[in-house]
């Protein structure tokens, strides 16, 4: 599983549970397409992060780079209904920041035992 971690902060004046809503709406419309496995919006607790980390904390799953890829050319296009998801969600944040983990080992991966 390769995962795409997102940490962003909410622009003022936006509500916590507006940025909910829409993300949801939005992650759960590209689950409902088969472009996204799985997702999980995490808040900070207690303060207890790095302060350049945000707010927010999104990890999205993704079958493989080529399953992320896909989506992200889906999102690029930024026409139909997506683009509304995405446009309602991308608004309302600030500070965004990005990375790419994959599941360790993954399927690919040639341990010592392997080789023999």
């Amino acid at each position: 599983m390769d995962i795409y971690h997102i940490w962003c902060d909410l622009k003022p004046g936006v509500k916590d549970t507006d940025f909910l809503s829409h993300a949801r709406a939005y992650f759960e419309h590209l689950q409902s397409e088969k472009r996204l496995v799985a997702y999980r919006i995490t808040r900070k607790k207690l303060g207890l992060a790095g302060a350049e980390l945000g707010e927010f904390h999104i990890m999205l799953e993704f079958e493989s780079l080529a399953h992320l890829d896909q989506a992200f050319e889906h999102v690029a296009a930024r026409t139909g209904e997506v683009e509304s998801f995405h446009h309602a969600v991308n608004s309302k944040v600030t500070n965004a920041r990005f990375a790419l983990y994959r599941d360790f080992p993954d399927a690919v991966r040639i341990t010592g035992a392997e080789l023999f």
